[in-house]
């Protein structure tokens, strides 16, 4: 067979127009929207064991730089894992759990691996050297940085978990857990993508601020929010239930012996899971800040709470009357006026900050919420607060509002101005203490993504229903870790997920009961997706009626179909909601001629029997889907 000839000229422009194809797959990695660094910092790719390809799951909160490399990495039933120094009980545990569930029975800590064994190095060393696969730790980035790879070292299966402080390395646990399980799967995978995780969050506060009025969690739901917290890299918990009497209207007295075991027990969990313990008394009711002994009945408390574990503090003043003294004495001593009032703050704030944290080391600095906690405009309370309050104090702020339906960066810098020290965002979100009437499961969103950088931190307030407030809890903290990736409708999504932990059944039931349970502060849109399959049975399109039958079928039995935990804290959201659907179906099936009006105006009645208590004592109606659900069966009942 004769040889074909390329034309040199051909030729080069073909190794040209190769190098460039290479050039480009190189810099896009996995294809991802930007170019990626080698998260290990080696200047090699990682040689991988053979095997088929394992998909790289959606990972939570979305790291910073992620490079996924061919070939996978079984983890095997037996497995070596090597421990730095700083590697504490907890991360060991959610690596060795992980692995557990990966298929592994023989799991060697200390031990070196054999051959063809996977061995897991897992250090929270900043300094730490010569690590598997060429990683460097990720010194001088923010506290909590990490990085992780899984992949072949000299063709044996490594995986390396690299901590900038324990912290990192618990949160690099944590993604290794999603690695062998991902988020919304119902079974752990066997095998692990190779890859690279190069991770740090944007902001350093992250977390919840329990603060709502009404019936506060169980201790039970607290040990579970704090679990749920240090999963997904939340690591502050701020204890401020307004009906706990020991916090505000009996801030004075010291706790009996039983709840103090239990807020011992909350801060050894959240230290576990190093997430900050933040106790927070509340004087402002009935404080003299002159008054000495009032000043030693607050140390006195802190003393209490100090001796049980807790490092972190804060005294809120917030909703308090500040046109008046709780004493004669201040008057006397700090005059009249809102500016009288701020120094009056800012002087028993002092003396907490200064009289007990500052002798204490391992304290963390004092957290306050002033009396004026919201809004960017200048007054004399936030001049004489910033003008006399000690430094090392953080100011908590909730936005431009109360409940702010958007947060700009340019209003935090404006409040860090204000306030003279650094702002730590009190969101009132997913809070439902004032509109106790609605369950809030939308995501967090209306959030410039530059905030987190511009704020010492972002905490959230749940609702009162603990369960319910996990997939917008999820959200704030794929949020507050990197905003720059963050997708409100795919965290949300995912936070549902982790609800579900793995039920697909009940994954469905949650969208479709999330998706009748959205409007809030942050967005007006009620049901989208139900109010666009109404919408499209009103035009006659094709199908459409056959989907929202399909809809409506799921609403009316979601309570039989959603995890356990959200019937017990949602359950009369769920019942209007299963109520809502079968009248909803009965109105479909009257305007097929099939069905009789007196069904549906009694399924419709029983929908709006569901009431709640709210914590002021009033009696109040659930709301589900409205504007949608009962527009829609009030419109088949008129053309019916």
């Amino acid at each position: 067979m004769r040889a074909f000839r390329v034309p040199p000229r051909l030729l080069v422009g073909f190794v040209l127009a190769l190098l460039v194809v290479l050039l480009a797959r190189s810099c896009a990695g996995d294809g991802g929207p930007a170019a990626a660094p080698p998260a290990g910092g080696a200047t090699n790719a990682p040689r991988t064991t053979e095997g088929t390809a394992v998909e790289l799951p959606a990972l939570w909160p979305a790291p910073r730089e992620v490079r996924h490399d061919a070939g996978s990495v079984p983890v095997g039933r037996s497995v070596a894992v090597r421990t730095g120094s700083g590697t504490d009980p907890a991360t060991l545990d959610a690596v060795i759990r992980a692995l557990r569930a990966g298929g592994a029975r023989d799991i060697r800590v200390g031990d070196a691996p054999r051959s063809g064994e996977l061995l897991v190095t897992v250090t929270a060393e900043a300094s730490a050297t010569g690590l598997p696969l060429g990683v460097r730790p990720p010194r001088g980035l923010a506290a909590g940085a990490y990085a992780l790879a899984v992949g072949g070292g000299h063709g044996e299966p490594r995986a390396v978990l690299a901590g900038a402080d324990p912290a990192g390395a618990f949160y690099a646990a944590q993604t290794f857990a999603q690695l062998v399980r991902p988020v919304g799967a119902d079974t752990a995978r066997t095998a692990l993508p190779a890859v690279r995780i190069r991770d740090w969050p944007a902001t350093g506060a992250r977390g919840v601020v329990e603060g709502f009025y009404g019936t506060p969690w169980t201790q039970q739901e607290r040990l579970r929010e704090l679990d749920f917290a240090a999963r997904w890299k939340l690591n502050t918990y701020l204890y401020s239930p307004k009906d706990d009497p020991y916090l505000r209207a009996r801030w004075r007295d010291p706790y009996p012996q039983d709840r103090l075991d239990g807020l011992r027990a909350l801060a050894a969990r959240a230290a576990a899971g190093h997430v900050s313990f933040v106790y927070a008394l509340s004087p402002g009711p009935s404080v003299c800040y002159s008054s000495a002994s009032d000043a030693a009945a607050l140390l006195g408390k802190f003393r209490q709470l100090w001796e049980a574990g807790v490092r972190a503090f804060a005294v809120p003043l917030d909703d308090i009357d500040i046109t008046r003294w709780n004493c004669a004495r201040d008057a006397a001593v700090y005059g009249s006026g809102r500016g009288a009032v701020g120094r009056a703050q800012a002087d028993l704030l002092n003396k907490v900050q200064r009289g007990f944290l500052d002798a204490r080391p391992g304290a963390a600095p004092l957290i306050t919420v002033p009396t004026e906690y919201d809004g960017v405009r200048p007054s004399p309370y936030k001049s004489a607060l910033a003008g006399r309050l000690d430094d090392a104090v953080t100011v908590m702020w909730t936005g431009p509002l109360v409940v702010s339906p958007a947060l700009r960066t340019a209003q935090a810098r404006e409040a860090r101005r204000l306030y003279g020290h650094p702002v730590l965002v009190w969101d009132n979100y997913p809070v439902n203490d004032y509109t106790a009437d609605h369950l809030l499961l939308g995501p967090y969103e209306g959030r410039q993504a530059s905030l987190p950088g511009a704020v010492a931190g972002l905490t959230a307030n749940p609702m009162n229903q603990a369960a319910a407030s996990e997939p917008a809890l999820f959200s704030v903290a794929a949020y507050a870790w990197n905003p720059a990736a963050y997708r409100p409708a795919a965290a949300l999504d995912a936070g549902l997920a982790v609800l579900a932990d793995g039920d697909r059944r009940a994954l469905t039931a949650l969208r479709a009961f999330a998706d009748v349970n959205r409007a809030s502060r942050l967005s007006s849109a009620q049901a989208p997706e139900l109010a666009g399959l109404t919408e499209a049975y009103w035009r006659g399109k094709a199908g459409a009626e056959r989907a929202l039958r399909e809809r409506l079928t799921l609403l009316a039995g979601v309570r039989d179909r959603v995890p356990a935990r959200l019937r017990a804290s949602a359950a009369p959201w769920l019942a209007s909601a299963g109520d809502w659907g079968r009248a909803a179906l009965a109105a479909l099936d009257l305007r097929a001629g099939t069905g009789s009006r007196a069904r549906v105006e009694s399924l419709r009645t029983a929908a709006r029997s569901h009431t709640v208590v709210d914590w002021q004592g009033r009696t109040r109606t659930v709301e589900v889907g409205t504007g949608v659900l009962d527009t829609f069966v009030t419109r088949a009942l008129k053309e019916g």
